[in-house]
Order: C-alpha cells, then structure tokens, then sequence
C-alpha cells in the first residue's frame, strides 16, 4: 500500500505548466496553479472565493440543474437560471396542447402562478476531499484488474457507509480521477421541490432550431427560469404548498457593463465527460463508431421528421426526442471533421513517438510496448462497440422494446406508471418503422460470428421482410393497447413471456448481456493500460500541469472573449446581436420565425439599460473556455466574479475538444446575460424577476 500512495503522491507533486485557456479544473485544486494563471490573466478573485468549506463562496451559487446540466441561483429567494434547452423536458412536461408553453412561453407574475416540477432536482455541491488512500487501501501493483477493480469497489462502499454517518441527509460519492490514479469523495445537498418561473417561447429560447445547433454565428435566447423551494427551516424538502423560496448561502450579481474582446472570462459548471489522455488507436477507433452513430441517428430523425411535420400534436410528442437524438448527431459530424483538421491523431503518434523515446532513455521497459498492447486491445474491442452500437442507437430507439425492461421489475404499478408515460408522448407508426429500419441496419452491419439468434429466425421465417415482421409482432402484443394492458395487469393475466414484443426484447437482452461480458474483460486490459500510461504521461512531461478528465464534477475552465476564423477567408466576430436575429428571420421555416413583440423591440430600439456601449442590442457572444456536455447552463463570469452570461454550446468546428482541445478552433457560446434581461422585462413585462436580481452597472 505504501508504495503505491508513495508513486501517486511524487506524480502528483511536480510544478507544471498548460497550454494557454485548456483545462478543466476541479474547484478544490486550485491553488497555485491555475489560479495564479487566472490572475495573470485579470481574475480578480481568490481559490478561497471560489472553493470554500467553511464560508460562502462561488461553489454554493452553483447547482447540477435535473439530470445533467448546471444551473446558478441570480437572487436571494432562490432563482435558478439554466438553458432552455436543460429546461425543455420540464417545460413539456406541463404542457399541453391547449397550454403549449414550449411554443408560447410561459412567465408567472407571482409566487403562486409557478409550476411545480414533478421530478426535478438540483444539487449543491457541500465539500470534496480525497480518499484516494483508503480507496487503494489493499490494493497491490501486481493485482489483477478484475480482482483489483473489486477491492477498490468493497472499500468505496466501506468508505460511504463509515461517511453516510456523519452526513445522513447528505448525498455521497467517490469518484476516479486521472484514469484510477486518485479518488475523491463528493457530499451533496439535494432540493426536491422546483418550479417552473418563467421560459421564453422556443422562437427565442429555441431560435435557430437544429439548423443553428452546435454553430457560430448564434442567436438563441437559451436560457430559463426556476425556483428553489424549502421548508421554513430552509431545509430541503417534498413538494408542499407550506414550503418557502431557498435562502441561498450565495447568489451572483449580475453585470451590465459588457465586454471587449480579450476580457477575462470564467466558467464554473459540472462537464460531463471528456478523454483528453487517450492513445491514437483509441481516436481512430472514435471516428469509425462516430459515423456509425452520424448514419443511425440520421435514420430516426427522418422517421421523426416525416411524421412531425403532419401533425402539431406529434411534433409536440416528439420535439425533446428529436432534440436529444439531434444534439449529438451535429455534434459527432463536427468532433470528426475537427479532428482532421486539427489533425489530432497525427499529432497523438508525434507525442506517442517522443514518450517511446523518453521511455528507452530511461530503462522504463514494461512502457516500450505499451502502443502494441493498446493496438491489440482496440481492436478486439471495436467490433463489440459497433455491436452495441447498432442495438442502443438502432434498435432499442424503438420505445416498445425498450420500455420491456420495466417487466424485468416485480412493481407492477411500476409497469403501469412506466408506459403510462412513455404513451404521453408516443406514436406507434413512428415505432414500427423505426425498429423494422434498424433491424436491417443490423442485418446488413453486424458481422456474422457476432450476429444473433432472433435476426436469422427472422431472416428465416419472414424471407428477410423485416416490415412484415415487425407488423406481426406489434399487431399481436397487448403492449399496443394500454387499456387492454392495463386490465391484464392488474387482473395478474399478463403474461410477459408470451408477448412477441417482451420475446424479442427478452431474446435481445440475453445476447447483449453475453456482447458485454466480452467487451468487459477486454475493457479490464484497456484500462489497466490506460491507468499505467496516464501515470506515465505525467512522468513523462514533469512541467505540465494535467488537469482530471471530466466526470460531472464541479470544475472551472478560464479564457477570454475572442473571435476566431475556422477555415480560408472566414472570420468571425466575437458576438451576435438583435439585428441578426431580424436578418434571419423567415416565416416559411418554424426555427426562424420571430416573435412580433421582439421586432417592435428592435425596430423602436427599446433596450432600456440593457443596451451595449455600442448602440446594439447584443445576443450571444464566445469565447475560449474549455467546456464540455453539462456546462449547459453554466453562468460565465468577468474578472470580478460578476454574471455576464450563460453558456449553451460549442462552436461545431471545435466540438472535438472533448478528445482534443485546440484554441485555434474551440470556442463555447454563451447567451449574453443582457439579452436574457431584456426578454424578461422587455418582452415578458415580469419585473417583479428584475428587481430580485443585483444589477450592477
């Protein structure tokens, strides 16, 4: 045990240096470096301003927004500002037709017009600390990587239980950090009860639509509102009408002054995942299950597209599902097309060149084959990702096979709950032919050692006419009919095993269970492999500061405002304004349509306080900081600590710095919080919202 802590301790314990505005720093670490940078750079502030236990700081105006976006508290009663986009699934689900307030918006003009939220959290991160020595506790060099994945997993749950203790309201976790090499410990507030404020209508929330996501220029007015609720002791509770607005220990000001390009800039938010460390293999192996993924979406999307354009209530039914299946379809085009042009796994090989080099000169032998090793186990692994591939992005987007695994559960009003929802929003033309589509994607892509039972029955029984088969199985299950259902169930008539859709779900699902256990034991190689060479790599290059991979932790990343230029003769400035929103405007396409109130403000230039030094109105604007999925709805902040924004996307060039960052390219897009301002006063009159907020001028 000691020699292991020892090694992690010397590895941690170099002074390092960073290419300019790349990182993702996690808020306890940031003494010395990079705060000292941030500094340089025109930060006003200190590491204590931003991570602090034992008072307030930065860190407790932040929240994980629902499930997996940020969200920040701009007033002393609570308020939440996050994405449109984090809110949409909230906002649709108290929508009806009648009430669509995804199409028209929705503002409450008091405390008692806000919407609870049935379902919807946010999380305020209370303290971190490392336990990477009790995590390893047991844990030898030499131990093999299943058995050693085991120990640490029976000390983490030792760990929570000895914590949960002391911290009983609290929720707990320990999470990996540099590929195994270090762990931390995470304690967690969460809030039950929140409602809905206020949303734009998506012509300005949604501006743009698909055809804008993931691009520069942008003028999406991304943002919404909700509330915190407490009980009066200002402790998280359930849903009462008795429960009071949160007392936040912090909440941001908000800033009117603006921006020049270079200004400092700050993001604090929860990314969701990048892989900054991978060797090339793994890159290219990206690429190929990338277009995989590019071509399969595309597939469900024209299903969608086709019935949605025939009917409001469908598109209603399917608007989030489209969103999400469309987010990171773009976003995959433009993380391929960035890694070729930045060509990142041409310069992965230079590095891989010079580390061999490095590791020879200095007798490290087990690190001389390291790139055959990770050669050897891509590629027994790309098959079975494509696999899985074909099934999660192709045939499980049928919602009727994949709603079978709630039978897999005894609640049988669970199953009742379940598919009561998932009819909420669902069509049965779209499902079928989504799955007979994906059936034959899966005929024609799987390799045949790795092909299933059920599709060459099919093949067999229906002639290849996957049409035909999909029709035989749906016509014959009660999972079409939920009143037929319903009464099955609750009667205990239903039999699971008897329904051709649970069958062939069922047939599913055991040969996906035996793909996975073979992608995990080859899994286990890689990373062993990927922990080795992560330590080394740090060995390797002593002056750089590395940053942890992120995995929804609270970080911090840091540039400036700044335009750039993507390709010969393009180049772009660093913000957007009102007028290109009128520019855009074209009434024969829903994404571009503009809302009448919104061009009496441009046209009578009604921007009150809210207008640039420029005369403008300004809308959205970028900069460098590196951000990654769930910095939705991450407040961006200047020098001094103040709100100027709120980060929504990425600029599609640069998307691939999840796996390669590059300034040349990688730009994040944030709403300016002065367009958010004025929509709320000037286009939805609720002032009652501005005058909870500090504005600094």
């Amino acid at each position: 045990m000691k020699r292991v802590v020892i090694v992690f301790l010397i590895v941690f314990s170099y002074s390092w240096r960073l290419l300019a505005d790349e990182g993702m720093w996690l808020v306890s670490m940031l003494s010395g470096y990079p705060i000292e940078e941030m500094q340089k750079k025109g930060f006003m502030l200190s590491a204590s301003d931003i991570y602090n236990i034992n008072q307030s700081s930065m860190k407790d105006g932040i929240v994980i927004f629902g499930w997996g976006c940020t969200g920040e508290i701009i007033s002393s009663r609570g308020l939440v500002l996050t994405n449109h986009h984090c809110g949409y699934g909230a906002i649709q689900s108290v929508s009806t037709v009648d009430k669509d307030y995804l199409t028209q918006g929705f503002w409450a003009m008091n405390d008692k017009e806000e919407i609870p939220i049935k379902g919807l959290t946010v999380t305020f991160l209370d303290m971190i600390t490392e336990v990477t020595e009790d995590v390893l506790r047991g844990v030898t060099l030499n131990m093999e990587e299943k058995r050693r994945k085991e120990k640490i997993e029976e000390n983490i749950q030792t760990l929570l239980k000895t914590y949960k203790k002391d911290f009983k309201d609290k929720k707990l976790e320990i999470k990996s950090f540099f590929n195994g090499n270090q762990y931390m410990l995470l304690i967690y507030t969460v809030y039950k009860d929140v409602r809905l404020v206020g949303a734009p209508p998506s012509s300005i929330g949604k501006f743009g639509g698909d055809t804008d996501n993931w691009m520069w220029p942008r003028h999406t007015g991304d943002f919404s509102l909700f509330r915190i609720y407490a009980n009066k002791n200002n402790e998280p509770a359930e849903y009462s009408p008795d429960n009071v607005p949160l007392k936040p220990k912090k909440f941001f000001e908000i800033s009117l002054k603006g921006y020049e390009e270079g200004d400092f800039t700050m993001v604090m938010g929860y990314p969701g995942r990048t892989s900054e460390y991978l060797p090339s293999v793994a890159l290219e192996k990206k690429v190929e299950r990338n277009n995989v993924g590019i071509r399969l979406r595309e597939k469900v999307l024209d299903i969608y597209s086709k019935y949605m354009k025939n009917s409001h209530k469908v598109k209603l039914q399917y608007s989030v599902k489209y969103a999400r299946i469309a987010n990171y379809w773009k976003k995959w085009i433009g993380e391929n097309k960035g890694l070729r042009v930045t060509k990142a796994i041409d310069k992965k090989k230079e590095y891989e060149k010079r580390f061999l080099e490095w590791a020879k000169k200095n007798h490290r032998a087990k690190l001389l084959s390291i790139f055959e090793s990770f050669e050897k186990y891509y590629n027994i692994q790309q098959p079975y990702l494509m696999t899985i591939s074909y099934f999660y992005e192709g045939i499980l987007r049928a919602e009727l096979v994949d709603i079978c695994k709630v039978f897999d559960r005894k609640d049988k009003e669970l199953w009742i709950k379940k598919i009561r929802k998932l009819y909420k929003d669902f069509y049965l033309p779209i499902d079928k032919e989504i799955l007979s589509n994906m059936l034959y994607e899966a005929d024609m892509n799987i390799p045949d050692t790795l092909s299933f039972k059920t599709l060459k029955d099919i093949k067999k029984k229906y002639k290849g006419d996957f049409n035909k088969y999909v029709e035989y199985i749906y016509s014959k299950s009660l999972l079409t009919d939920t009143t037929k259902l319903f009464a099955a169930i609750k009667k205990g008539k239903f039999n699971k095993k008897k329904d051709p859709i649970y069958q062939f779900y069922s047939d599913l699902s055991h040969y996906l269970d035996n793909i996975f256990f073979a992608y995990y034991n080859n899994k286990l190689k890689l990373d062993s492999l990927n922990r080795v060479y992560m330590r080394a790599q740090m060995d390797f290059e002593k002056d750089k500061h590395f940053y942890p991979d992120a995995n929804f932790t609270m970080r911090v990343s840091f540039g400036q405002i700044k335009g750039f230029g993507p390709a010969d003769a393009v180049e772009y400035r660093y913000f957007t304004t009102l007028k290109g929103i009128i520019e855009k405007e074209d009434t024969s396409i829903y994404d571009y349509k503009v809302p009448q109130k919104l061009k009496e403000i441009y046209y009578n230039k009604d921007y009150g306080r809210y207008v640039d030094k420029d005369g403008s109105m300004h809308v959205c604007f970028i900069a460098t900081n590196h951000t990654s999925g769930g910095n939705s709805g991450s407040p961006v902040f200047d020098k001094e600590g103040r709100l100027i924004g709120i980060n929504f996307d990425r600029a599609w060039e640069g998307t691939m710095s999840d796996l390669n960052y590059d300034i040349s390219l990688c730009r994040n897009i944030a709403v300016d919080i002065r367009y958010f301002l004025l929509i709320v006063d000037k286009y939805a009159g609720a002032k009652r919202l501005i005058d909870e907020m500090v504005l600094v001028e």
